[in-house]
């Protein structure tokens, strides 16, 4: 058996055997960690809510203002011919 096809063949069993790491975290470098992570998922959702949120609040925005301006141009129409609003004399 060649050195290769040795280095091959207990690479997987090396693989699978491990050693404890004796390694300590201290509350430090704990708090620390729950910090980025949170960082980072806070930052996910606010790009999230920047991408898509925004733009879809600027569609309502701007159907809304249509909406006010064809009310208000109805309104002045039916003012002008004499519809509505008016005050009725006894």
């Amino acid at each position: 058996m060649s050195a290769r096809n040795l280095i091959l063949a207990l690479l997987p069993l090396g693989l699978l055997t491990t050693a404890p790491a004796q390694a300590y975290i201290g509350p430090g470098a704990g708090a620390g960690t729950i910090a980025v992570v949170l960082g980072i998922l806070a930052s996910v959702v606010m790009a999230f809510f920047a991408v898509l949120w925004y733009p879809v609040k600027r569609v309502f925005k701007k159907r809304r203002s249509a909406r006010a301006a064809a009310v208000a141009q109805t309104d002045a129409q039916s003012r002008d011919n004499g519809v509505g609003g008016g005050s009725k004399a006894s």
